[in-house]
């Protein structure tokens, strides 16, 4: 199950890019970012992922920056398709399908990883 834990992680954080963009359709200036599902999942299960950033603490007692998300850095501005007045380079239609698409690769994942827990108790069980 490492493989599909793997890329539901890796969709996950893709999700967020992609929700991330909508979000901001309307903000001056904002750059939309994706990142390429192929690469990020071979960098992470070779353990190429160089992960999220750590703050360097001078005390113990500082807050820490939270880690990130693991993919954080496969994440890249994509080009822009239409150059919009604000500097906006999030295009609506390409965001919906993508989010849609990745959504359904995320349900898909999940059926995959139920039926592998399903099949296990059913071995564990001798059945």
């Amino acid at each position: 199950l490492k493989v599909q834990q793997t890329a539901l992680n890796v969709r996950s954080y893709r999700q967020e890019l992609l929700a991330s963009n909508i979000a901001n359709a309307d903000t001056p200036n904002y750059a939309a970012r994706d990142m390429d599902f192929k690469s990020a999942l071979t960098n992470a299960l070779a353990g190429r992922s160089s992960g999220p950033l750590e703050l360097a603490r001078s005390s113990s007692t500082h807050i820490g920056n939270g880690g990130g998300s693991p993919f954080a850095s496969e994440a890249r501005f994509r080009s822009e398709y239409q150059a919009s007045a604000d500097g906006n380079t999030v295009n609506m239609d390409v965001e919906r399908a993508n989010f849609a698409e990745n959504a359904m690769h995320m349900e898909a994942l999940l059926t995959f990883i139920r039926g592998g827990i399903k099949d296990m108790q059913l071995a564990i069980n001798g059945q």
